[in-house]
């Protein structure tokens, strides 16, 4: 991921220049190419747009997939849905964040892991499932959490 730069993402607004709804697609962008939605973009994102700071600021923070901090080298979303709790999701959630040290939405101290709440990945016939850097698992067990330790160093 890149260091902040505004150049970089004047042009990143650029691309979205002049369409409709172009706010979502913006911090996405952003967030790929920085690793996060920095606050140094705010304004340039609200001045680019026509919108307040608060309004950018408010879909940045409504939406769980947009972080203002960066996140770790790995990022493991871990399914919060009805239908993962209901076969023991958060029990296993637990074990995980307990694992790692981490609170929700935090990364390991030495920066390789985040671990962030999701609300459906789509696989309630597999759960408790996760995403770990884009690829989801489904039936996570006790011996998941191992597995993807080794997997992320």
């Amino acid at each position: 991921m890149a260091a902040w730069n505004e150049a970089q993402a004047n042009d990143i607004i650029g691309r979205h220049a002049g369409r409709e709804g172009a706010l979502l697609p913006i911090l996405h962008d952003i967030q790929a190419a920085f690793g996060h939605v920095p606050a140094p973009a705010v304004p340039v994102i609200a001045h680019a747009l026509n919108l307040t700071r608060a309004e950018v600021h408010g879909v940045v923070s409504f939406y769980h997939d947009f972080r203002d901090k960066p996140a770790g080298r790995h990022v493991l979303k871990l399914c919060r849905a009805e239908a993962c709790q209901s076969v023991n999701g958060e029990r296993l959630a637990k074990q995980f964040l307990d694992r790692f040290g981490v609170e929700w939405g935090g990364t390991t101290p030495d920066g390789r892991l985040t671990i962030e709440a999701t609300y459906c990945l789509g696989l309630c016939a597999s759960g408790p499932s996760a995403m770990l850097d884009g690829e989801v698992i489904g039936r996570l067990t006790k011996n998941s959490i191992d597995d993807i330790a080794r997997e992320v160093g």
